[in-house]
């Protein structure tokens, strides 16, 4: 029988369980979230992550930003715990079955005033696998509003399937003729709080208008039995947190390519 967060993520595409990291682990984790941010600003790289789309182009000013950086893991042994942890690992279980493959991970910063927008899109086109078992989790560091350019969902969106080309670039009649991101439900969180999606759940957000900025991290999680499709040009750091990675060959596993 389906427990109720996987009954929800079938039925709509997307799910919330709320509080899954406690206040405790949450003040941890921001701290070191931002830590992180201050290296990446001082790096001097570019860490701007803005979309850029036309399909947001009337919806953010025109210096909007957005911090981002992937595998925090690889910056922090705390952020390694948090994709680690057991309630989160169960609710993923609860998802995708007990063989979870880490994809990868990201850490969004959107500052305040000039907080970028995103535009509606599906994740598969990013990095797609054969069996489709792709799913993300957004652990909310800090509280999150509408103002504050929460995420977007439309949901039961992930029974449209695999649209060709919908990576948020591209004006696609199949989604913008019946969609607008401006009318997705907003997902309105509090900090701990873990929003789980289809990868073909149509998503975005607003810009940050607001006095406060957004943290966030992202993840994608894949089933052990399924295969990434090669040549998707997308880091997959093939981290096996439970179970078994049937898939795994000594050439996928070699970084060396």
């Amino acid at each position: 029988m389906m427990n109720k967060l996987k009954l929800d993520f079938k039925k709509f595409g997307y799910t919330i369980k709320k509080n899954l990291f406690n206040n405790t682990d949450i003040k941890l984790l921001e701290k070191e979230f931002d830590r992180i941010v201050i290296q990446l600003k001082k790096s001097k790289e570019n860490i701007n992550a803005r979309w850029g789309s036309p399909l947001t182009k009337h919806l953010e000013s025109s210096d909007s930003m957005v911090f981002h950086t992937h595998n925090v893991q690889s910056y922090s042994s705390l952020m390694l715990q948090m994709i680690q942890n057991k309630n989160l690992l169960d609710s993923v279980e609860s998802i995708i079955g007990e063989n979870i493959v880490l994809h990868h991970t990201k850490l969004f910063y959107k500052p305040k005033k000039i907080g970028s927008a995103f535009p509606l899109h599906q994740d598969w086109s990013y990095f797609p696998t054969k069996k489709n078992t792709m799913i993300a989790a957004i652990i909310h560091l800090s509280d999150t509003n509408e103002n504050m350019g929460c995420v977007r969902i439309i949901p039961k969106s992930h029974n449209l399937g695999l649209v060709k080309k919908s990576n948020g670039h591209n004006y696609i009649n199949k989604i913008h003729n019946h969609y607008k991101l401006e009318e997705g439900l907003p997902i309105i969180a509090n900090a701990g709080d873990t929003l789980f999606f289809h990868s073909c759940t149509l998503h975005g957000s607003m810009a940050n208008m607001s006095n406060k900025p957004r943290k966030t991290i992202l993840m994608q999680f894949y089933a052990g039995d399924d295969d990434v499709i090669e040549n998707n040009n997308h880091t997959n750091v093939q981290l096996v947190l439970r179970g078994w990675n049937e898939k795994a060959t000594r050439e996928s596993t070699n970084d060396l390519k």
